[in-house]
């Protein structure tokens, strides 16, 4: 029987050969998939901008824009009532380390996705310097609004494996590849900066 300290830790094992082998590329139709009840988003429902993030949890300027940038839009954008904000993976190497975070990200209570992000994103750059992942994972579950039981049953799962699956192929369909990348009421933005994405945000709610 697999220990809760070691099933984290081998959860790519499970992840890793399914879900990149359902990735494989089609045929870009450069149209971004709108959110669904199974997306992991934070904001107004009705609000009238939809920012969506394909983001890896192994991704350095992923990490490095969650940490510097992310605090002012939620605040600006998110906690007044202008912006959903939706956050779809696209593991990228380490793939062992971005799955396992996907998954565990996935597995939290969803109105604690975004707290779970936040802190595999800080604590990024310390277990791919080669730190221990269970010092990534524990604080992560920690503010998972689940217990390590409950992360451990959920991450290996065919319905955990099938959301990330699914990220993934919207991802391809948006041809998408690389990390982080954003779109603004289904357009993509390639100014990530907070200035750039305001401007996107301001033309999309004038009906621009």
């Amino acid at each position: 029987m697999t220990t809760p300290r070691r099933s984290l830790l081998i959860l790519a094992l499970g992840l890793l050969a399914p879900v990149v082998a359902a990735s494989a590329p089609a045929v870009a139709t450069e149209q971004v998939a709108p959110p669904t009840a199974a997306d992991r988003s934070i904001g107004r429902a009705d609000a009238p901008v939809t920012v969506i993030e394909y983001g890896s949890f192994s991704c350095h300027v992923c990490a490095a824009w969650h940490e510097m940038v992310w605090p002012t839009f939620k605040q600006r954008f998110i906690d007044t009532g202008q912006v959903r904000f939706v956050f779809r993976n696209l593991p990228t190497q380490p793939e062992e380390l971005s799955l396992s975070g996907a998954a565990l990200a996935r597995c939290a209570a969803p109105d604690r996705f975004f707290d779970v992000a936040a802190s595999l994103m800080h604590g990024q750059a310390a277990v791919l310097r080669g730190g221990n992942r269970e010092d990534w994972y524990n604080p992560a579950i920690a503010v998972s609004g689940r217990t390590r039981a409950q992360i451990d049953a959920c991450v290996t799962t065919p319905a955990t494996r099938a959301a990330i699956t699914r990220d993934i192929e919207s991802a391809h369909a948006a041809d998408v590849h690389s990390t982080p990348a954003f779109f603004v009421n289904g357009r993509r933005v390639t100014d990530r900066t907070l200035g750039g994405l305001e401007v996107a945000i301001r033309a999309a709610a004038a009906g621009q």
